[in-house]
């Protein structure tokens, strides 16, 4: 690992990670928001942002000098792979300056393997992520080489409901079976459950519907009615 991401990793331990990503096609899905939203975020204390989109990725780190975790999502009739499925968004994001990229890493059909997609971002010497569901996801992302291990797709994969509470099983497993960072992902939506991932040895902790996504927080005062 160069200087650089070894600098990236290290200023990550025990922070938030600011997922700076509106409802798509909602209200506030721009790039103005995005930007003010990861401003806000920033004077609040987090450490680094994950941001979507090829556009929104180029105006934050035009004006923003924090990490940045690039992602790009497609939907596809063919694959279940939404979460940065194909070479070309790697080359992309890299472009970007995306200083991490994260991509599903679960072993459901997809048009790119693993292995390839994580062989393409070290090409860019940039920090590969991976975004999981289970140990085994972990397990095969780890074996090809990836430098981050994430809890974020737990609970999304499969055709239950998704939890309301995020999986510390899971993230507490990542935790204890590999020596690279572990982030917390998913669901975790409250101080309380930020310093309970922290706690339990996670790396840092990436929170997105608590702190920007209006519509769902305002939606749960009324759902509890």
């Amino acid at each position: 690992m160069n200087k650089k991401n070894n600098f990236i990793i290290k200023g990550l331990k025990k922070s938030l990670i600011a997922s700076c990503q509106p409802i798509p096609k909602g209200p506030l899905d721009s790039s103005s928001f995005i930007l003010a939203s990861a401003k806000a975020s920033i004077i609040g204390g987090a450490k680094a942002l994950r941001i979507e989109g090829f556009k929104n990725i180029k105006v934050v780190k035009k004006n923003i000098n924090l990490p940045v975790i690039g992602i790009k999502k497609r939907i596809s009739s063919k694959y279940p792979i939404i979460i940065t499925p194909l070479l070309s968004d790697v080359e992309k994001l890299a472009e970007l300056n995306a200083d991490i990229i994260a991509f599903d890493s679960t072993l459901r059909n997809r048009p790119f393997s693993v292995t390839k997609l994580i062989s393409k971002i070290h090409s860019y010497k940039k920090l590969a992520m991976a975004d999981c569901s289970c140990v085994k996801d972990a397990l095969n992302a780890f074996d090809n080489g990836a430098d981050i291990l994430s809890t974020t797709l737990s609970g999304y994969t499969g055709e239950k409901p998704i939890p309301k509470n995020p999986d510390f099983k899971l993230l507490v497993s990542l935790i204890n079976k590999f020596k690279v960072p572990i982030i917390a992902e998913g669901r975790f939506n409250t101080p309380v459950l930020f310093k309970k991932a922290i706690d339990a040895g996670a790396h840092s902790v990436v929170v997105g519907t608590a702190l920007n996504r209006i519509e769902i927080i305002t939606r749960s005062f009324l759902d509890d009615k």
